[in-house]
């Protein structure tokens, strides 16, 4: 049991913070409120004059796979024997010991959504995972969160001496497997428990089937406005949910954007231009469309930006016209609900996960200190 005490709750889910407590107990937040009465053996921690927030989330990243010290030899982001590889599970490539999990943690990052990168048109599945343990099946918080596919320079620069050498390819390929999917999903729902009429066993296909199901959106790698509006454009085709990741150019189609239902995960916005496609990258992205009434997320895309940084992101993200109340969204509630684990984390709220973020400062600004990381009611950093 932990007490944190007399803190400024920034919760993400009030616009205005307050000076209240937060009671937790077995991992989840029981109480939140003035002058709490702390039961005999608790553990407090006095918060007078600090800000308290939700542990930080990650809605894209590839921590695990690809992190700290890691080069050729250590890389496990991409498979790049196949374009098509949507059978990999991100659960069988991450390495919860990679230095970069301390780091993440050491920042109040609590939680991340983690995957295959985007030299593939269809890469794998995400999991969401707290950034806290050495065995990945016990930091789990969602396994199968979404299945990444890409569009636009990716894939075409990995595969144009092999069998993708343009944007039409990569959505034809895309298509094809969905068609199969579909086609594939039908035959085992027509066969019923009769295995005689059940197709062969397809790994792949098997693997698109909650996402034909409606189970498990795609996660778009998306930055250029035109592979944006191919990514809706198949997900209405084959009617399947969708997640935007990257959105580079998203505020350049804000009157577009704004109508549509799909989350939007904005970053990396603290690199230079190193592709064609980032030649609009700005940290007036986030901001534009989250005052458009946008779900907005802000990502590192780790390792491209440090895992540690993303509260740094959100602060540069306020600094380029970002409400402050929306940046902190961006990083806690937003994210959370991006990867559909919004009952577990992404707020200060009874009920869900003692994730808790004691700071000197605002998150937002560099000269900010952690005080104190409490994961699953558990104190981490101090």
């Amino acid at each position: 049991m932990i007490c944190v005490k007399n803190g400024l709750i920034h919760d993400a889910v009030h616009e205005q913070p307050y000076v209240a407590d937060i009671l937790a107990d077995g991992g989840k937040i029981t109480a939140i409120g003035q002058n709490l009465i702390v039961p005999e053996g608790c553990e407090v921690i006095d918060a007078t004059g600090k800000n308290v927030y939700p542990g930080f989330v990650e809605a894209h990243c590839h921590l695990g796979l690809d992190g700290s010290g890691i080069g050729f030899e250590g890389d496990d982001c991409n498979e790049m024997t196949d374009i098509l590889t949507p059978q990999l599970r991100a659960i069988d490539g991450i390495n919860p010991m990679d230095p970069a999990f301390h780091e993440a943690l050491a920042a109040g990052v609590t939680t991340v959504c983690t995957g295959p990168g985007s030299a593939n048109v269809l890469g794998g599945v995400f999991t969401a995972i707290k950034t806290v343990g050495k065995r990945v099946d016990k930091m789990i918080v969602k396994d199968a969160v979404a299945m990444k596919c890409a569009f636009g320079e990716n894939p075409k620069r990995c595969y144009k001496d092999k069998n993708n050498y343009s944007r039409m390819s990569t959505a034809s390929k895309l298509r094809e497997m969905l068609m199969k999917a579909q086609e594939y999903d039908r035959k085992i729902t027509a066969a019923g428990d009769d295995e005689s009429k059940r197709p062969p066993l397809d790994v792949k296909l098997e693997a698109l089937r909650p996402v034909i199901r409606k189970e498990m959106p795609l996660k778009a790698h998306a930055h250029q406005a035109n592979d944006i509006f191919t990514a809706i454009r198949i997900a209405r085709e084959f009617q399947v949910g969708l997640t935007l990741e990257h959105v580079t150019e998203g505020h350049l189609i804000v009157e577009e954007l704004k109508e549509e239902p799909y989350p939007m995960a904005v970053g990396p916005s603290l690199t230079h231009a190193s592709k064609f496609e980032l030649r609009n990258k700005t940290f007036e992205t986030p901001g534009i469309l989250a005052a458009a009434g946008c779900q907005v997320s802000i990502i590192t895309d780790s390792p491209v930006i440090p895992q540690q940084y993303l509260p740094l992101c959100a602060g540069l993200a306020v600094k380029s016209g970002m409400k402050e109340n929306d940046a902190l969204k961006a990083i806690t509630i937003n994210p959370a609900r991006h990867i559909g684990i919004e009952d577990r984390v992404g707020s200060l709220e009874i009920g869900k996960d003692a994730d808790i973020v004691v700071m000197e400062g605002s998150c937002f600004e560099v000269s900010a200190r952690m005080c104190t990381v409490i994961v699953n009611g558990k104190v981490e950093v101090a």
